[in-house]
């Protein structure tokens, strides 16, 4: 009897206890996040991870100066927690930007500093090849969506046309070598927002 009475008080003394003890305070609403390289080539794909972003959040690229409104590059997050937009082709301190809105105007949630350091390429591909015949190629750079590499006349603009193909998609390729003999010059453009079109390698290419 008397091990059941101090039984039944160590429950009450327990249950008073845990009466008293103050209420833990709900954990506060955590916020968006944003994770991205703070520095890569100009011209190359910046690629940023959002967690817990608002509907209708984008993500841009500015100057540090610039305000909420504007951008060099932006593009709305969509669905998806993995964004990438195209690095300014110029070196320089830039700034990715998780853009919200408030009262119809953009309003920046979060920002993270971004350097962009001198763009660079390189290129391989058989320095002759016979007229109308397969040019395996080789063409790395900053790799954006809008860069090409591309076989052309010597002298010919940046925007000129010819064989091409886009490393973002596969830095190997096979061009078909021009019908006409002479000599021709293979090239990486890259075509980047602020530099536009910008010849960053060339190599001379015999078509016999």
């Amino acid at each position: 009897m008397l091990r059941r009475r101090s039984l039944l008080l160590l429950t009450v003394l327990s249950a008073f206890a845990a009466q008293a003890q103050p209420a833990k305070p709900p954990r506060p609403a955590q916020g968006p996040s944003l994770s991205a390289p703070r520095s890569l080539m100009a011209g190359a794909m910046a690629s940023a991870f959002v967690n817990r972003a608002p509907a209708g959040a984008r993500l841009a690229i500015a100057r540090p100066s610039d305000p909420p409104e504007a951008a060099i590059v932006a593009a709305p997050l969509g669905a998806g927690s993995v964004l990438a937009l195209p690095a300014p082709g110029e070196v320089g301190s830039f700034e990715l930007r998780l853009l919200g809105e408030t009262d119809g105007k953009p309003v920046i949630l979060l920002r993270q500093a971004l350097t962009t350091t001198a763009p660079s390429a390189t290129l391989a591909a058989p320095r002759r090849v016979g007229h109308a015949q397969a040019l395996p190629v080789r063409g790395i750079g900053p790799n954006g969506d809008h860069d090409r590499v591309v076989l052309v006349k010597p002298g010919e603009p940046a925007e000129a046309e010819g064989p091409s193909f886009y490393p973002a998609e596969n830095v190997e390729s096979t061009l078909e070598a021009p019908a006409e003999a002479g000599i021709y010059e293979l090239r990486y453009v890259m075509n980047a927002p602020l530099s536009g079109r910008r010849i960053l390698a060339r190599q001379e290419i015999v078509v016999e």
